[in-house]
């Protein structure tokens, strides 16, 4: 009795809180409840930390550069048009990259906004791969923690956010991090194609820049609205989320650099004078191995 009350208790808890969702994305792919994406997302963890590494032991590791340069190509392509998309449906046609609300009506520039924050969402689960292939490759030393964590969270967060709050000042990390992506994934799908390619990838000096300046802008951006007198934001607690999330990945990156270039744990000799970028975002595409994060 007392655990059918529970059951119950729980279940008046999520209606209470669903019934201030946004409807128009209720019906969309993933969108009915929060169950089915954390079956994937901890189907995801228990193969990339588990299953996985069990069923390759006695193995020998994919060559999936082809694979790669398909993979690496298609996520800048998909990231070039969302980066179009959220521009189109707000940060370039009317936003004021200040305190930017959710617009919840049916109109063609709302809905295009809500259907672009699904698309986000959505190609954090198309992301994944970068693990599996971590795996299938025999690269089990790159599935850190740091890695697993980021694929997994992202996801989890950005359906609450495509449910409640599909737009405004709470999407303008997600445009920044398809800017990024685009330049990140073209650095990997070159490097996946081989040493010929090298010599088109001076610039790869400047990937933690690149890194740095997105922790910047985001952080600094959604700060603002701790600032701003009268900013009725709907769901304020993205915003918190947001900032947040950036805290700890800026404490995690901070680990990370302790380690890898000051005590040098993290990388070999060979590799600790690389940039975090290098290192960070990589999906162990041609002749470097990287770890993924951004």
């Amino acid at each position: 009795m007392e655990l059918f009350n529970i059951k119950t208790s729980v279940a008046e808890i999520y209606d209470g809180f669903i019934q201030n969702a946004d409807s128009r994305t209720g019906n969309w792919l993933l969108m009915s409840s929060p169950i089915p994406q954390t079956i994937i997302i901890l189907a995801y963890i228990y193969f990339v930390t588990s299953l996985g590494p069990r069923l390759m032991e006695n193995r020998k590791g994919f060559d999936l550069r082809g694979v790669l340069i398909v993979y690496n190509f298609s996520v800048v392509a998909l990231s070039v048009y969302m980066c179009y998309e959220f521009v189109m449906s707000g940060w370039g046609t009317g936003y004021s990259f200040r305190c930017d609300l959710v617009d919840y009506s049916d109109s063609p520039q709302a809905m295009r906004m809500a259907a672009t924050c699904w698309l986000y969402y959505f190609s954090k689960f198309i992301e994944m791969l970068d693990t599996i292939f971590f795996v299938l490759r025999k690269k089990n030393s790159q599935v850190t923690f740091l890695h697993v964590y980021h694929h997994s969270i992202m996801p989890f967060t950005w359906w609450f956010g495509v449910r409640f709050s599909p737009g405004g000042l709470g999407t303008f990390h997600a445009l920044l991090n398809c800017v990024v992506h685009v330049i990140m994934y073209t650095y990997y799908g070159l490097t996946a194609m081989g040493p010929n390619y090298q010599k088109y990838l001076w610039w790869k000096k400047y990937l933690t820049t690149i890194q740095l300046i997105q922790f910047v802008m985001v952080t600094t951006h959604i700060s603002q609205y701790f600032f701003i007198e009268d900013c009725p934001y709907q769901f304020p607690i993205f915003i918190y989320i947001i900032g947040l999330y950036g805290l700890i990945f800026l404490l995690l990156f901070l680990n990370f650099w302790y380690h890898a270039y000051t005590k040098g744990k993290r990388l070999p000799k060979v590799l600790q004078n690389q940039t975090w970028g290098h290192h960070t975002n990589g999906v162990m595409n041609g002749n470097v191995d990287h770890e993924k994060y951004h």
